[in-house]
């Protein structure tokens, strides 16, 4: 047997910035990953501090930026490689009522940080309004975190390319197959319904899909354009645009009617010819009071979940994976609002 301190549960942004505050704190660990492209994974990788649909902000915005920023940096220290890509939203106008309420918000304590008050024209697409830019907003280089990560983990003996059987499990004796365990972290994404001792948490399906393009006319690389979705360069050829949401239709398949709609949102701004060369999809965990849900089991008092990340997978995962360690480890108990006993007060 292999004694460690953790086994996690799934290969998300949860799990993989959990394994992160573990290897900071020199705590001994295995992932157990399937390997297969989760939501996280084909996520946009969007770091933004604004709701961009109303121009409001959201909690602990500012001290989430700024976690995932030293966070980064950490990370860097042991794979080597910088995932931050400096390339602020532009949020195009639809129209001067938009302008207006942006530089009303703006004033406001909670969002003069990140609300620009100069507007921009940019070039290449269609911008009458011209656009605000989203100050403190980046990109993760989602394909480059993933990659840096699996094989930093692989290397040192972490990671186990294997799907978890929770049948092996042996509850009393803490013990997985050859592995004995102080705790086990369960971070499935939409994978927890299958879960024995999770499946009741109430995460719900989000299905995105985003497409990758060829432009004709190539747009600013340094920027990341918004308007009803976003568009970045992925590489020298190819850009993303994405992503959509869906709550009703959720079988394993791409749906026509997403990839319509995410054409017609880009020929909305995008005034020239574009070809999609690929297109994805991924079921994002959502929690109805858009907070995550982190806990212990009620009975079995090593196992946790970490999980309902939604829409704000990177922020959400980086900024909580340390409040979950600090409850496991230093009993700080968790804030009310993502603790997994909230769910259970109201029963």
């Amino acid at each position: 047997m292999k004694n460690v301190d953790y086994i996690i549960v799934g290969d998300g942004y949860a799990g993989l910035f959990f394994a992160h505050q573990l290897i900071r704190n020199n705590r001994s660990f295995v992932m157990f990953s399937e390997r297969q492209k989760s939501a996280s994974q084909v996520s946009a990788g969007i770091i933004n501090p604004v709701v961009l649909k109303k121009f409001t902000t959201f909690w602990k915005a500012q001290e989430q930026i700024d976690f995932l920023k030293n966070t980064l940096k950490e990370i860097e220290n042991y794979t080597g490689q910088n995932y931050l890509i400096d390339a602020p939203i532009h949020r195009i106008f639809h129209d001067e009522n938009e302008q207006v309420l942006w530089l009303k918000k703006s004033d406001n304590d909670d969002l003069s940080q990140f609300l620009d008050k100069n507007f921009d024209r940019l070039k290449v697409v269609k911008n009458d309004f011209l656009s605000g830019k989203v100050n403190q907003s980046a990109r993760l280089n989602v394909n480059g975190f993933f990659t840096g990560l699996f094989d930093f983990l692989e290397k040192n003996e972490k990671l186990i390319a294997e799907k978890f059987i929770y049948s092996d499990l042996d509850t009393e004796r803490s013990t997985y197959k050859n592995f004995t365990f102080k705790n086990i972290l369960f971070c499935e994404g939409m994978g927890v319904k299958h879960n024995p001792f999770f499946s009741d948490i109430p995460v719900n399906p989000n299905k995105g899909h985003h497409i990758k393009v060829e432009l004709s006319e190539k747009i600013p690389e340094n920027i990341t354009i918004k308007k009803k979705h976003f568009l970045f360069p992925v590489n020298d050829q190819l850009y993303f645009y994405g992503g959509t949401y869906d709550r009703e239709q959720l079988h394993q398949e791409i749906d026509e009617s997403a990839v319509d709609q995410l054409k017609k949102g880009l020929m909305e701004f995008y005034p020239h010819p574009f070809e999609i060369k690929d297109i994805n999809f991924g079921f994002r965990p959502t929690v109805k009071d858009r907070r995550p849900i982190i806990g212990r089991h009620s009975d079995h008092h090593n196992f946790y979940v970490f999980n309902g990340l939604g829409a704000r997978g990177i922020l959400n995962g980086c900024y909580f994976s340390k409040s979950l360690y600090d409850f496991i480890e230093e009993g700080i108990p968790l804030h009310e609002e993502i603790s997994l006993e909230r769910f259970k007060n109201k029963n």
